[in-house]
């Protein structure tokens, strides 16, 4: 074989080699996205008899997550003004409530007409507000900065705030790996929000005790009887015990996370109350979320507009006040297993004793959890 001849086929050799790695090469339209940045996780320790919590899997809860929205959360920053931050209005001391006050005041001195609630055990929520508008924490975060009756500022100004400060921008980093904007501020809030969790109260450590009288008073054992007991107090079905959350709104089906308790009498045709704000259901009016009873000893008044400064005052209403409506909820009503309720003027009555009655405060009085109001780890930073 000649020279020439070794020489064409070692060019074609050449050629088809090249041919080959270059379709071997991968194509940068095909290379999978780098994997998104993922900041250390967050352990969240859930706490004997406890359920599961409901997580949201698009912001799962990470060290400096946390830390950045414990930081956001005590930072006037937030508000038109730079004076009012979250926690003004959600007090660690009070359960994160805003008690005494009934209704709170943004930074014009408006206020609004809803009473603060406790921000406990939010992971284990699935409605936020009273009337349940926001399905998710990290949707809820956003309302009070923007609310002209609350912190009153433009998320873009909050925003271009809080990137003048080099802190925040190093924590952005670290938690999201990317330059603030509101929705991660809204992430981050929502975490650190998660972590707050309200579990030592003398009921929930010495549950499975309550008829230990070393442990539980007679009247807080007797208050537990009244409060599990259908046809005296009957307080279980909006405020189970089971999961020791004291609220349902961790069930699934959204139509039994909102109750009428016979605050008001019927609407007016055409007005629209409560849950039927949000639904557009007439058959939703007068339902609210059932907030948690745990630390109700702690922030008074009660009810979603406030009405009620005493615990005595809301046991009263129980009592000889709950008002019939349609939309009543049944287990407020008469049923077979509660022959003895009556109806009088469309206004029932239990008939407790004062005797009943002051039990009932005695147990709610259990599941006060001193140990909140002091934890640093959600103190102000």
């Amino acid at each position: 074989m000649s020279s020439k001849t070794y020489k064409i086929i070692f060019m074609a050799f050449g050629a088809m080699l090249i041919l080959f790695l270059a379709q071997c090469k991968p194509d940068p339209k095909n290379e999978p996205d780098p994997p998104a940045y993922q900041d250390e996780l967050y352990s969240l320790s859930i706490p004997k008899g406890f359920i599961e919590p409901i997580e949201n899997l698009d912001n799962p809860l990470t060290v400096h997550g946390v830390e950045l929205g414990r930081k956001l959360f005590y930072d006037p920053i937030l508000s038109g003004d730079n004076t009012q931050a979250c926690a003004s209005c959600h007090d660690q001391s009070t359960s994160f409530t805003d008690a005494p006050l009934r209704f709170s005041k943004g930074i014009d001195g408006l206020e609004g007409d809803k009473n603060s609630m406790a921000l406990i055990n939010m992971a284990w929520n699935r409605d936020f507000f009273w009337d349940g508008r926001s399905p998710s924490l990290e949707i809820q975060a956003l309302d009070p900065v923007r609310n002209p009756i609350e912190m009153h500022e433009e998320w873009k100004d909050a925003v271009a705030k809080i990137s003048a400060e080099k802190a925040y921008k190093d924590l952005f980093d670290k938690a999201f790996g990317a330059a603030p904007d509101s929705l991660l501020a809204a992430r981050a809030i929502s975490q650190f929000l998660r972590t707050i969790v309200s579990s030592q109260s003398k009921f929930q450590k010495n549950y499975r005790s309550i008829n230990n009288s070393q442990i539980f008073t007679q009247d807080e054992q007797k208050g537990f009887e009244l409060f599990m007991d259908p046809e005296k107090g009957d307080c279980f079905h909006c405020h189970p015990t089971v999961g020791l959350l004291f609220t349902d709104n961790f069930v699934d089906n959204p139509v039994q996370r909102f109750h009428n308790n016979g605050l008001d009498r019927e609407a007016p045709a055409g007005v629209l109350t409560g849950r039927g704000l949000v639904t557009g259901l007439r058959a939703d009016n007068g339902k609210f979320k059932s907030p948690t009873l745990l630390n109700v000893e702690l922030t008074a008044p009660y009810m979603h507009d406030g009405r009620f400064t005493t615990l005595e005052e809301v046991i009263d209403f129980y009592n000889e006040g709950v008002k019939m409506s349609s939309t009543l909820d049944v287990n407020m009503g008469v049923k077979d297993d509660t022959p003895n309720r009556r109806f009088e003027d469309g206004v029932r009555k239990l008939g407790l004793t004062e005797l009943e009655k002051k039990q009932l405060v005695a147990f709610l009085k259990t599941l006060t959890d001193n140990t909140l109001a002091t934890n640093p780890a959600y103190a102000k930073p």
